[in-house]
């Protein structure tokens, strides 16, 4: 906070021609916050505006995501057991994967339009793959040893996936579900930047073009903290499901 409200006092110049000149002061940033949160310090059309824009982007993110794990954690549980859904499902994964969920946004426009259910595509899109892929891995790491145990004990096959299966894959899960909430918040500001006006990455959008630095930061604070907290509800959330089930530490 200090080297950074040093380099705008005295207008550094970073790598990569990074001028702090042209960034805002720490306190401006701060008190920018407090004026979208409660109003009466800038008096400008966004004082007082942060909570619509939340709960808009608190919604998408959440419901994209929420879609992509009801989807992402079974279909990434049947391909780790089951050779046959992985040979049939993997090549058309593997062959929409590497592409970069911003190649989407105009064929997503054209599809479905501009407004929510757009938005909410795209962050289910950024999402679906990393559950997926972490859920695959961990499934197919859990040892052989403790399915024979739990079919001795007469646990049938189906079962054991929910008994002995997810318990044993959970922090690969777990790790799966921590990068997509990242990558849902992250395509979150692109999917708000195609013509919707509320929502913390429309605020930033509508901050460059009339270029206020101050408000552009704030909002990245914003979305920098809902992040983070996003990330500790899922990791409280996944240890409530998973209680009293015995969970195996992730393999080194």
């Amino acid at each position: 906070m200090v080297l950074w409200n040093q380099g705008v006092k005295y207008g550094w110049t970073l790598p990569f021609d990074i001028r702090l000149a042209r960034v805002p002061s720490p306190s401006s940033v701060v008190k920018r916050i407090a004026d979208l949160a409660v109003g009466g310090y800038l008096n400008d059309p966004y004082s007082a505006t942060l909570w619509k824009h939340m709960y808009a982007s608190l919604v998408r993110v959440f419901s994209g995501f929420g879609l992509a794990a009801v989807i992402g954690v079974p279909l990434g549980v049947l391909m780790g057991r089951s050779k046959v859904a992985s040979s049939m499902l993997e090549p058309t994964l593997n062959l929409i994967r590497p592409i970069p969920v911003t190649a989407w946004v105009p064929l997503t426009l054209i599809m479905i339009g501009i407004g929510d259910r757009s938005t909410i595509f795209l962050v289910f899109l950024a999402a679906l793959f990393p559950i997926i892929l972490n859920t695959v891995t961990a499934v197919e790491q859990v040892p052989e040893r403790l399915l024979e145990a739990s079919a001795m004990l007469g646990t049938s096959r189906a079962k054991a996936l929910w008994k002995v299966v997810f318990p044993a894959a959970l922090p690969g899960i777990i790790g799966g579900l921590r990068v997509a909430i990242g990558l849902a918040w992250a395509l979150l500001v692109v999917g708000e930047m195609t013509g919707i006006t509320v929502g913390l990455g429309a605020m930033i959008t509508e901050a460059k073009e009339v270029s206020k630095t101050d408000l552009i930061v704030a909002g990245m604070f914003i979305i920098g903290i809902l992040g983070f907290l996003s990330d500790r509800l899922i990791v409280w959330i996944v240890k409530i499901v998973a209680h009293r089930r015995p969970v195996l530490p992730a393999s080194k």
